[in-house]
């Protein structure tokens, strides 16, 4: 067995950096422990070799760190993650230390939190609903197993909301197995943290919850290692327990920041905005840790949420994610101001496996032709309200009218269905039907008469 070896060699610290020189067979991304003058220990991990120099990055900080008698050993192996069972329903923090005061885990192993890609031949086609109980989603915008769809937000806006309830209301219809969400929080506040704890615990949904809490006063180094031990926790409970794991991380633009820090402090030449030009791939190295595999019972789906500097939509974060994730969810300021809760953006929403997850068997025969007719009337509506801003209500037709009433009662009832309404997709779409007979029947061009039949109730 080798020695571990104990270095006093710091040269230099530079913010989250620590140079450490004259060493001896260390390697990438093992995890490196190093002891203070007054006894106190700290983590780190090498980012980079070069001959007999190694530049660790800091978990908790370099505040107090004496450059003379710091001791620094290299373990010879990766940060790993105790995991079990009994994580859910615990409280971690953002290196997957328990924080509710509830007793210490027994692990019933260690896994490197850095994970493994799933093998593209391994992976079985995301294609089972999960119902969110949110109609804008479950119906316009299907989630499906295995599936990563992002919300899309902006600052200010209620995605703290959303995220909590979806957390609270998420479920696989028709499955026997069991359901987990795991909930990774980097970078926010205090009154935040309160907020998912509390929702959670109050409606009874922290039964089924890890939470990795990771605050803003906490080192940023530890958020880029927050949605790592997430993921791989989730990875565990998904293909070695057999549960379905919804994973909400939140907020990637945070993470992305830790990301921006830690690549300035190295000096590297700045891509995009100064945000790292290897954003894209170390972005893709967590999002692709979603999905199902051949063989496995257990799936691994995501949300990730990210606020949208300055609700721009092309800023590297949601630009790059959109370009991995398989569609994303948009928050509208003008509906927030308007009231309504979630303010969901129907029209430039979008999930790209819907078609996969709807449909007879899975949610109802009528669910992709009744998708199509809301999206298409609402969008008549919205122009139809532009028209009569431009040219007056009397420039209307009765038609248009109509639509405009249409498209009204669609952002009252349909959308604005608060956060705490658990909707069924069979509760969705028969409002949907609702408000589609409020449109003449020759409007209705995307559903055929033997549908329009049965559901369409006659106008009164």
């Amino acid at each position: 067995m080798a020695v571990i070896k104990e270095y006093r060699t710091v040269s230099e610290v530079v913010g989250p950096l620590m140079l450490v020189e004259d060493v001896q067979g260390v390697r990438f991304n093992e995890l490196v422990e190093i002891r203070l003058h007054n006894g106190e220990f700290r983590q780190g991990q090498v980012l980079e070799v070069q001959e007999d120099k190694a530049l660790v990055q800091l978990f908790e900080g370099s505040a107090g760190i004496n450059l003379a008698s710091a001791k620094v050993r290299f373990t010879g192996k990766p940060l790993h993650l105790g995991v079990s069972e009994d994580m859910v329903g615990r409280v971690f923090n953002g290196m997957g230390e328990a924080i509710d005061g509830g007793p210490d885990l027994i692990p019933e192993q260690y896994l490197d939190i850095d994970g493994q890609a799933i093998n593209p031949v391994a992976r079985d086609y995301p294609d089972e609903f999960i119902q969110t109980g949110i109609s804008a989603i479950d119906h316009l915008n299907t989630l499906v197993r295995g599936q990563k769809l992002p919300v899309f937000s902006g600052s200010g806006l209620p995605h703290k909301e959303l995220a909590a309830q979806i957390a609270r209301q998420a479920t696989v219809l028709n499955s026997d197995e069991n359901f987990a969400v795991v909930f990774a929080a980097m970078g926010i506040t205090f009154e935040e943290a309160e907020f998912f704890m509390n929702d959670l615990r109050e409606t009874g949904a922290m039964d089924r919850s890890v939470l990795f809490i990771n605050l803003a006063n906490d080192p940023a180094i530890e958020r880029i290692a927050t949605p790592r031990i997430a993921l791989t926790t989730a990875e565990y409970l998904a293909y070695e327990k057999d549960m379905h794991v919804l994973v909400i991380m939140t907020d990637m633009t945070n993470y992305c920041e830790a990301l921006r820090e830690v690549s300035a402090a190295r000096r590297e030449v700045p891509g995009r905005r100064g945000y790292p030009g290897y954003l894209y791939t170390n972005l893709s190295t967590l999002y692709e840790r979603a999905g199902r595999i051949i063989g496995k019972k257990g799936s691994v789906t995501q949300i990730p949420i990210l606020t949208m500097p300055e609700d721009d939509i092309t800023h590297p974060i949601p630009d790059l994610t959109g370009y991995i994730t398989e569609g994303q969810i948009i928050l509208s300021r003008d509906l927030y101001n308007s009231g309504y809760r979630p303010p969901i953006n129907v029209l430039p929403s979008l999930s790209r496996l819907k078609d996969k997850g709807s449909g007879e068997g899975k949610t109802r025969y009528d669910h992709a032709p009744t998708m199509n007719q809301l999206f298409a009337a609402y969008a008549t509506g919205k122009q139809a309200k532009e028209l009569a801003v431009v040219l007056g209500e009397s420039a209307l037709s009765d038609v248009d009218r109509k639509y405009i009433e249409f498209t009204n009662r669609f952002e009252e009832e349909y959308i604005n269905q608060g956060f705490y309404t658990n909707r069924s997709i069979q509760e969705t779409l028969d409002l949907g039907w609702e408000l589609l007979s409020i449109l003449p029947r020759t409007e209705l061009k995307r559903i055929k008469d033997d549908m329009l039949d049965t559901f369409l109730k006659p106008a009164e």
